[in-house]
């Protein structure tokens, strides 16, 4: 049968399973995999998984008990191995590099940070600094040529997307003190920012407290939303 796996700990991480249960209906009793230097918490993977409530926080629950005990790399939901020999294979061909991430992730948490702001907010800011656009804006409402609109979205677009990066850039600027590592990802329509960041467990206040005063500076035409603590799936 398939080996279901949840995450890679060190060989001397404590893994207090007792109690806890792992994916599928009935939940799948939990095991190890152990190599010298790592050890692999799995079970057996059953037939047809999907992302039901109940099999994501299995998943979760067994992740947040290894990391109260240490550094621990998570595997996302339904990752699957061939068999638990497979997987002492991988752990053994990757020791040094599975080990060297267990070093990274000593103590760290991830946040997850999403900003965006109201379009109607940054179109006006847009009109009133930009003597370019707003001249072209008159003139495709006064003569109502094609070309004119057309250019006007295009310039408008460029320079939307400018600012966005500008503001990106910013945030993460300002919140880098607090921060050892940081991952980008694409943001939703709307939003300029999507960035996961690598926190210490000791600076977890430090950081929200960062990010709450960017929010605040910047008023209510900005929507932040912070996620976490989390495990650290985009560092791994």
């Amino acid at each position: 049968m398939s080996t279901y796996i949840y995450a890679i700990t060190g060989a001397d991480h404590p893994l207090p399973l007792n109690g806890l249960h792992g994916v599928g209906e009935p939940p799948s009793a939990l095991r190890t995999v152990r190599t010298g230097r790592l050890a692999a918490v799995v079970s057996d993977a059953p037939p047809g998984l999907r992302a039901k409530r109940r099999d994501v926080m299995a998943h979760q629950g067994v992740l947040e008990t290894l990391m109260a005990g240490g550094a621990t790399l998570p595997m996302r939901f339904g990752l699957v191995g061939p068999d638990d020999e497979e997987v002492t294979a991988v752990l053994d061909r990757e020791a040094d590099t599975y080990a060297e991430r267990l070093a990274e992730l000593d103590g760290r948490v991830e946040y997850n940070l999403k900003a965006g702001r109201d379009e109607d907010d940054l179109l006006r800011e847009i009109m009133a600094e930009s003597d370019g656009i707003r001249q072209l804006n008159e003139r495709a409402r006064a003569e109502g040529r094609h070309e004119d609109r057309v250019a006007l979205g295009e310039a408008v677009a460029k320079e939307v997307a400018a600012r966005h990066r500008k503001e990106a850039e910013e945030v993460a600027g300002r919140l880098a003190p607090v921060v050892t590592g940081c991952s980008q990802a694409e943001p939703a329509p709307q939003q300029f920012l999507n960035l996961s960041f690598l926190v210490p467990r000791a600076e977890t206040d430090a950081f929200v407290a960062a990010v709450r005063r960017e929010a605040d500076q910047r008023g209510d035409a900005y929507e932040f939303t912070l996620t976490g603590p989390l495990p650290p799936y985009s560092f791994v």
